[in-house]
């Protein structure tokens, strides 16, 4: 299918896609060809534990989503018969340890969580080192993951190791550790599973070949785990079952109503951009922040932990940097500062920053915040990193810190950028953006400026998740092909980078990154376990 007029789009067919994400679940109704017809909200908590911890409970991830679904579906106009699937969109990186019933035996290990960081690395260490890592071992794990664990301890496979040393009667009694993703398939369909893409960061998997990723038998060994407590594997694309009758009667949905394999939200986000071809490039803006383009081929940078990874379609890698924290600052300065201990009733939205930072200058007096609150992944591999203001000065207010948050998370992101084009061979330009933070126009025009590069938003850029969900379901049914996708992406405003602000912003990024190379072994000091 080359290109797709509206005749081809008569099928009224929906997907009940779920986006997942950190603060809550968002469960939508949406056509195959990726109209929003409607979606609902529910948060959840998120507990931040001493010494580098983050949990969250399953049964507040899966109470969310009931009370979204059933609110959605109370309110939706369309036929719940012309449901044809769930797909799931999950925060990639999570940890759940299930017994054999499926019962958790402990909260969610958060992909924030990094207190598995000194069993990986002491696994993960050799004669000669290597940016941390020992020579041969990282060799070995690049030929057949393309990359390899994270020294921060956040990937999962180092949740499974905290839990291995720290709770051995838990580890004992997991019959499967599933991502957040999985989790949720599991509560669907009463079937233990996960995807070739969202195992990916066990790095126990090989995945040379996308149309032979299998369990490396090698890789767990070194890693000391067990492999019967890993799940069958499919395709995101792959139907996994159809939802049980305790929830389709829970719901009120059909009985027969397909579940999708799904992916992380890294993968779906990028779907959900519309930046769907190869060396086309995206910037998510939520909670954290990514970079990502979709790439032909297995790639490593090993020095910022940058690698191509399979990809939500099947057919494709991608290469991701990611950015720990970049919303949850604007929500931290918001919170912490903005509206502590004030009788305010706080907003449910930014707009006030947003005019806040509107009417402050670019480059903020030369203010300089640095986002790094719970530690960093790429491009610099680091949880003991921390954020805070720069050359902070009596000529500045809240004001000014304000546009400096803005400012700061767009920073990090054209570090990120740069490394990600260096691999990727190609400058991204013009790039796509979706999330939360994307709604915002002052943001949007700062990311144009601070990257220099043309911006576009994505049409409803907060549905961009649950609008990857329902296409990677749409494909997995036949209803679209993932190429068709650029054409169904719409955009709502072109944000064009102003030249007059390039002198400014080139100057701060420079020192930005001068920053990190100056304080890092100072943040090792202070925050090292």
């Amino acid at each position: 299918m080359n290109s797709m007029n509206p005749d081809q789009r008569k099928p009224k067919k929906y997907i009940m896609a779920v986006d997942h994400g950190t603060s809550g679940v968002k469960v939508a109704i949406i056509s195959v060809f990726g109209e929003v017809v409607g979606w609902e909200f529910e948060k959840t908590p998120l507990y931040l534990i001493p010494e580098n911890g983050a949990e969250q409970n399953p049964d507040e991830w899966w109470n969310a989503f009931l009370i979204a679904a059933k609110r959605l579906i109370a309110k939706t106009t369309i036929s719940l018969e012309d449901l044809v699937a769930i797909c799931v969109s999950g925060q990639w990186g999570c940890t759940v340890a299930l017994d054999s019933k499926g019962n958790h035996l402990m909260n969610a290990i958060s992909w924030l969580d990094a207190r598995g960081a000194p069993y990986i690395q002491k696994i993960m260490k050799g004669i000669i080192i290597v940016s941390g890592y020992g020579l041969r071992k990282v060799i070995k794990w690049i030929k057949k993951t393309g990359g390899g664990p994270t020294l921060t301890g956040k990937d999962p496979i180092s949740h499974i190791l905290f839990i291995k040393h720290e709770y051995p009667e838990i580890y004992k009694k997991t019959y499967k550790f599933l991502d957040s993703k999985d989790y949720m398939n599991f509560k669907l369909t009463g079937k233990f599973s996960a995807t070739f893409d969202s195992i990916q960061l066990n790095w126990i998997t090989n995945c040379r070949d996308l149309n032979n990723i299998y369990y490396d038998d090698e890789l767990i060994k070194i890693l000391g785990v067990d492999k019967d407590k890993f799940p069958d594997l499919l395709k995101s694309t792959d139907v996994l079952g159809t939802v049980t009758k305790e929830v389709a009667d829970k719901l009120g949905i059909p009985h027969n109503l397909k579940v999708i394999g799904g992916s992380g939200d890294l993968q779906m986000a990028a779907i959900g951009s519309g930046a769907v071809k190869n060396y086309e490039g995206h910037i998510y803006l939520g909670t954290s922040a990514f970079v990502i383009c979709h790439y032909p081929k297995k790639t490593t940078d090993l020095f910022h932990n940058i690698a191509a990874i399979p990809s939500a379609n099947p057919e494709r890698y991608f290469i991701a940097s990611e950015q720990d924290t970049a919303g949850a600052c604007l929500t931290f300065l918001r919170d912490k500062f903005v509206y502590f201990n004030s009788n305010e009733e706080k907003p449910h939205s930014y707009a006030d920053l947003d005019e806040i930072a509107e009417k402050i200058p670019a480059g903020s007096k030369n203010l300089i915040f640095t986002p790094w609150l719970y530690g960093e992944r790429t491009p610099i591999d680091d949880h003991t990193v921390r954020g805070g203001f720069h050359n902070l000065s009596l000529e500045h207010n809240l004001d000014f810190a304000v546009r400096a948050v803005f400012e700061g998370i767009a920073f990090n992101s054209r570090w990120a950028l740069m490394y990600v084009e260096k691999l990727a061979g190609k400058k991204m330009d013009p790039l796509n953006i979706i999330g939360g933070g994307a709604v915002s126009d002052v943001w949007c025009q700062i990311y144009a400026d601070v990257l220099n590069r043309t911006i576009r938003r994505v049409k409803n850029p907060i549905q961009s998740n649950a609008k990857g969900a329902a296409f990677v379901a749409s494909v997995g049914l036949g209803y679209i092909k993932f190429d068709d996708i650029s054409e169904l992406t719409e955009f709502s405003k072109i944000f064009k980078p102003n030249q007059e602000n390039k002198y400014i912003y080139d100057k701060l990024f420079k020192e930005f990154v001068e920053i990190y190379k100056k304080n890092r072994k100072i943040y090792q000091r202070l925050n090292s376990r």
